[in-house]
């Protein structure tokens, strides 16, 4: 038995740790170990603490570097969230609410968009291909920027009460370019490989198209000297202006046209001694197309074999090409039959008529009023027609006459008048010389390249 008063390391005479089997001793001596070697690498939080005031101090040194001391900071209130823009482009079948949609906006946020504005037309005003710029914070709106093009846009932004509208229009860079070419085979070849605008191609055309039968009169070696307007925006062209002046010369003749802005705002081309370029009447009814069939009072009919005369001239082009008025009036017929198919008959005044057959589609109803060069139809193969084409008819007091000889006895339009010449001189006197310097440096410029053999 135990003795009072032993220590407890001494029990009848030997150790305590004796008094344990092996087993015990090892566990405990594992136990001993594992918990000296935790509290060698896991720190205290006090360690913990200071190691993080360390890593923050450093993240924060660079903003206090970079601004005034803490110590003269004035307290303001934290800045807002801030908002992101979102670029949507429009689908076709798009409408606002499928866009708001896209955009991670309620059907909520477009409500409140539009019960604030008094003019919603640009929104509703969507075409596929168009951007549309969302700028949203935390979930709300705060902007949206709907671009038109490159030089229109409406801008709605956030305000106290509902959103504010801001139409912006950008002013583009005007820009002079000039372009000439010679003609080997079609004014609409020779135009295009000079890098001349399919537009402006049409408008040359159309310029000329009183004095010039772009069908009937080019010739290979015929050339053109154009100058016109080319439009910028941050140094990307966005289009291209009207032409400003024009010079062609067609087998040995020379045409000079400048364009012209009279004071009610009207826009016409004349020469340089005010005489108008657009005639009473078009040269030809379409553009850039061949002659199949001219004016023959003993035509063979090429369906029915018999002779029948042919009162008028047949231009053949391909279906859908935009056939357009002879000149000013009112459309008296315009209708179908099985012989002229689609069909249109337009009365310029007491004297002329002209009729347009086998179209297409017609573009005009009985009793409109049409401009020169108004688009009318469309050159199709309906009614007694063997392929596409347009036949066009000119009448004078009810009788039949032939389209291009008549024409040279027609009256030309109105020229600039006495009282507005000096006007006119004033306005085209810049263009008249830009044109006649380039016209003269590219001619001498095309003679010394002949000249050396190239």
């Amino acid at each position: 038995m135990a003795q009072y008063g032993a220590t407890p390391k001494q029990q009848n005479g030997y150790p305590l740790a004796q008094h344990f089997p092996r087993y015990h001793l090892l566990l405990a001596t594992g136990t001993l170990l594992v918990v000296a070697i935790s509290l060698l690498l896991w720190p205290d939080h006090t360690v913990e603490a200071k190691r993080n005031s360390v890593e923050l101090a450093m993240d924060l040194e660079p903003l206090f570097t970079a601004t005034s001391p803490p110590a003269a900071v004035v307290e303001t209130e934290a800045p807002a969230t801030p908002s992101q823009w979102t670029d949507l482009k429009v689908r076709s079948g798009d409408s606002l609410a499928k866009l708001f949609s896209r955009a991670g906006l309620t059907a909520q946020a477009l409500y409140e968009l539009t019960s604030s504005l008094d003019d919603t037309k640009p929104l509703t005003r969507l075409y596929p291909g168009q951007t549309i710029r969302f700028n949203v914070a935390e979930g709300s709106l705060q902007a949206l920027h709907i671009i038109a093009s490159r030089l229109e846009s409406v801008l709605y932004q956030r305000a106290d009460e509902g959103f504010t509208v801001e139409h912006i229009a950008k002013k583009p860079e005007v820009r002079q370019r000039h372009i000439n070419g010679a003609i080997n085979s079609s004014l609409y070849m020779a135009a295009s490989d000079s890098g001349l605008p399919d537009k402006l191609v049409m408008e040359l055309a159309n310029i000329f198209g009183g004095v010039i039968d772009f069908v009937y009169d080019v010739r290979r070696g015929d050339r053109f000297f154009v100058m016109f307007e080319e439009h910028f925006v941050d140094g990307e062209q966005v289009g291209v202006g009207p032409i400003l002046a024009a010079h062609f010369n067609n087998r040995g003749h020379s045409y000079s046209a400048f364009r012209y802005v009279h004071e009610n705002g009207d826009i016409d081309y004349y020469s340089e001694d005010g005489v108008s370029m657009r005639k009473a009447f078009l040269r030809a009814p379409l553009d850039f197309s061949r002659i199949s069939s001219g004016f023959n009072p003993n035509r063979l009919h090429p369906i029915f074999k018999t002779s029948r005369p042919h009162r008028g001239i047949d231009y053949a082009a391909p279906t859908g090409t935009p056939v357009f008025a002879a000149g000013d009036g009112r459309v008296v017929q315009s209708g179908f039959t099985a012989a002229n198919g689609n069909f249109v008959v337009i009365q310029h005044g007491q004297e002329y008529t002209t009729k347009y057959l086998h179209l297409n589609k017609r573009a005009v109803k009985s009793g409109a009023r049409v401009k020169q060069q108004q688009v009318i139809g469309w050159v199709g193969s309906t009614g007694y027609a063997t392929g596409p084409h347009l036949h066009y008819e000119f009448l004078v007091n009810g009788v039949h006459r032939n389209p291009r000889t008549i024409l040279a006895k027609l009256p030309k339009a109105k020229s600039i008048g006495p009282q507005e010449m000096a006007r006119f001189d004033r306005q085209i006197g810049g263009l008249q010389l830009q044109l006649a310097t380039y016209t003269r440096q590219t001619q001498l410029a095309s003679a010394q390249t002949n000249s050396d053999g190239f």
